[in-house]
């Protein structure tokens, strides 16, 4: 268990150093959750840093459960097993995902307060996120610097579900973690310290960036 997402950046900045040949990369941390991580971890390499916004598409009567994620550059990741069990027409995911990617757009310029987005075409790009259950979040993020045309995209988290690590490894570069986990029911279970990222922390956070 990690005492707070403070900690899981030191030790996955060292996980970093000892993993990693190439010390020319972008970080890239997932809003909200992973942007004191990516802060961390981009000012130990003094490498440009950047968060990537992302929104879950939750199922109509049951928000909680994600049937897909929107991502930058007008990107869609579609979970195809759960959308197999709920039976939802095209017309309804089309409306479903042109209502979250508003929802995307305006989060991401409030976070950005008119700050440009961050080059990363024919870069290595390093995906910064504080937990990963199912990976619906990161793929969808992967898909969007694929279009961007990131060189090669590696995922680093303090820990990750073990089965989506298996699954993952068949699109990321690279997948860097500290702990591959078989019962993961939230990523809150394993800080200590697991204190809500809040829009008003990532605007200070990202406005302070001078990379």
């Amino acid at each position: 268990m990690f005492e707070s997402r403070q900690e899981a950046a030191q030790l996955l900045t060292v996980k970093l150093l000892q993993t990693l040949k190439d010390k020319d990369f972008v970080i890239l941390a997932l809003a909200r959750g992973a942007v004191p991580m990516g802060k961390i971890i981009a000012d130990y390499f003094s490498c440009q840093f950047d968060t990537i916004v992302c929104k879950k598409i939750g199922a109509p009567l049951n928000s909680e459960l994600a049937i897909g994620v929107v991502a930058p550059k007008n990107t869609i990741y579609w979970n195809k097993d759960v959308l197999k069990s709920i039976g939802l027409s095209r017309n309804a995911l089309k409306n479903l995902k042109l209502e979250k990617e508003e929802e995307r757009k305006k989060l991401e310029k409030k976070l950005r307060s008119g700050k440009n987005l961050v080059e990363i075409k024919n870069k290595t790009v390093i995906l910064i996120d504080d937990g990963v259950a199912t990976g619906a979040t990161v793929t969808a993020a992967f898909l969007s610097l694929k279009k961007q045309k990131a060189s090669k995209i590696i995922l680093a988290v303090p820990v990750i579900a073990k089965d989506t690590f298996i699954d993952l490894k068949k699109s990321f570069d690279k997948i860097i973690a500290l702990k591959k986990a078989d019962n993961f029911y939230a990523v809150g279970q394993f800080y200590r310290n697991f204190k809500q990222v809040t829009d008003e922390d990532v605007i200070k956070i990202l406005g302070s960036d001078t990379s």
